[in-house]
């Protein structure tokens, strides 16, 4: 049996795993790495790839950068979520504030500390994307769309530092790239109907408080519709190999999810729509695999 002390410190390392989003993190590296091993780099040896300091400086400093973003933007949102995540926020509040705003100040300077390792070119992106996040956190999330658009971009970021790092910048890449950003851009949109009850009650100007859920839902439906668009695309024009299984699935979710979108009115049904578009990135992770399954038994095997 656990004693006290230890259920205690038990109980804060799950608030404060629960503040990082611990889980989310663990599915972007994972993601990195994948798209590293077959996607930007097909033809390297696994070994190789997997043994590549750079790259895994370069998620470590991904990682720890998402990581103190959560935390900042749980602080400054710790009275919201006390109306639209009860359970989770009596979770996080187990660790202090105080606790919280030097973890963040620490897990940045690791941040900058790794990313020295790689260049100064390193330093100053990964400062520019943790200046980023505060700024989000801070001012840009209260601004109706601006903020929505602001937290896709800094959501693809780390997928992008990755392109860079390869420097492959096939077309096929660009519109994988445009699927995720209009994918994320809508789940953030249905959020803000998720949460409108504690961003009306700490003012924040999202759209469906100025504008009504009805012009919130339309402008999901367009995103949703130019998601199709890239989905077709790979699916007709590219060579993405069984992968065209998960966007054919997608399609049909996505149908699904615009149907359900309009019969939705409450945070009940919200909800279910955020994780439809949850399900359809973590699946768009290991649907990676899919894309040449002789190179996945190849290097498995």
């Amino acid at each position: 049996m656990l004693s006290r002390k230890n259920k205690l410190l038990l109980f804060k390392l799950l608030s404060l795993f629960s503040v990082v989003r611990g889980y989310n993190i663990l599915v972007i590296t994972l993601a990195q790495y994948l798209a590293s091993i077959y996607i930007l780099s097909p033809n390297t040896p696994l070994r190789e790839v997997v043994l590549d300091l750079n790259l895994f400086l370069i998620v470590t400093a991904s990682a720890l950068t998402i990581a103190s973003g959560y935390i900042i933007n749980n602080f400054y949102d710790a009275e919201k979520d006390l109306i639209n995540k009860p359970t989770k926020s009596m979770l996080d509040r187990l660790v202090s504030q105080r606790f919280k705003l030097t973890t963040y100040f620490i897990l940045n300077f690791l941040t900058v500390f790794a990313a020295s390792y790689i260049s100064f070119r390193a330093v100053l992106f990964f400062s520019a994307y943790i200046f980023g996040i505060w700024l989000y956190s801070h001012k840009l999330k209260r601004i109706p769309f601006l903020g929505n658009l602001v937290s896709a971009t800094l959501a693809i970021t780390p997928f992008f530092v990755v392109f860079v790092y390869y420097r492959n910048f096939q077309t096929v890449i660009f519109v994988h790239a445009i699927f995720l950003f209009l994918l994320i851009l809508a789940r953030e949109m249905v959020k803000d109907l998720e949460n409108m009850a504690g961003d009306l009650a700490q003012n924040y100007r999202t759209i469906p408080i100025i504008y009504g859920p009805k012009v919130s839902k339309t402008i999901i439906s367009l995103l949703v519709v130019l998601t199709l668009i890239p989905a077709l695309l790979l699916i007709k024009t590219f060579d993405i190999g069984y992968m065209y299984l998960y966007f054919m699935g997608c399609i049909v979710l996505l149908v699904l999810f615009l149907v359900l979108l309009w019969k939705a009115d409450g945070k009940k049904h919200y909800v279910w729509l955020h994780n439809i578009i949850k399900f359809i990135i973590v699946a768009g992770v290991f649907s990676i695999l899919l894309i040449d399954v002789d190179v996945v038994l190849n290097r498995i095997l």
